[in-house]
């Protein structure tokens, strides 16, 4: 499984219907769940994002199909990133070559 940080914007729909978000999480999660994603926690932030998503899924594709679909409710934007643990990021080192 792979780690992604979901990281969202509430759209002006999204401020709007506020009070439904705890709501909306739980769909997300049930959707997540449907593509063999697990959500660890969502948090929703002060600062920049608004939400944030830590989820393991088997591939991008997952992913993505999850995030298409939440997208089209229209109540967040998102900005997604691929999180790597330390076991993950030692194998990327291994492939490095000794020009750095």
């Amino acid at each position: 499984m792979q780690t992604y940080l979901i990281m969202g914007k509430f759209t002006e729909k999204g401020i709007t219907n506020i009070k439904q978000t705890t709501e909306r999480a739980d769909k997300f999660k049930e959707i997540a769940a449907k593509l063999g994603i697990h959500v660890q926690q969502i948090y929703w932030l002060i600062g920049d994002y608004d939400v944030v998503n830590i989820v393991e899924a088997p591939d991008d594709l997952a992913v993505e199909a999850l995030l298409i679909r939440v997208g089209a409710w229209g109540n967040v934007r998102t900005t997604t990133l691929r999180a790597f643990d330390k076991k993950e990021m030692d194998a990327i080192i291994a492939k490095m070559d000794d020009t750095i």
